[in-house]
């Protein structure tokens, strides 16, 4: 179910979002001081492009530098990938095959404002099954 479910995402919405993330990584790769910015943006990107069956979780080692970049991060990129989530989401929730992808869409938003101190799991990897039990 979660193959037929990225398919889907990957072709109405997914593509482009990720497509989004990478220019946002562009932008900062050229920046040079900006780097960790677009090394968190691909991240991202490859999980628009197939988010089901992976899920994000809070780093419990992420202090002070994350909560500063999440603020740089949130004026200059986030606010403009999130409202792409957000325009997404409701387009899709339009008909009712894409109303799961419109809440996944939705679910991304958090992570587009705030990247920094978080990380990308997948939750059927067993490493993680720990970690993920206290989300």
């Amino acid at each position: 179910m979660r193959m037929i479910l990225n398919l889907i995402w990957l072709v109405l919405c997914g593509f482009w979002m990720a497509l989004g993330y990478a220019l946002a990584a562009l932008i900062c790769f050229i920046l040079i001081i900006t780097i960790p910015f677009g090394v968190a943006s691909l991240r991202i990107a490859n999980f628009a492009l197939w988010p089901f069956g992976r899920r994000v979780i809070d780093r419990r080692d992420a202090g002070a530098p994350s909560l500063i970049g999440n603020v740089l991060w949130i004026v200059f990129a986030g606010w403009w990938l999130a409202l792409g989530h957000l325009t997404t989401g409701l387009l899709l929730c339009l008909t009712i095959i894409g109303i799961p992808l419109g809440i996944a869409n939705f679910k991304l938003i958090p992570v587009s404002l705030l990247p920094l101190g978080r990380e990308i799991v997948r939750i059927d990897d067993p490493y993680n099954a720990d970690r993920l039990a206290f989300h």
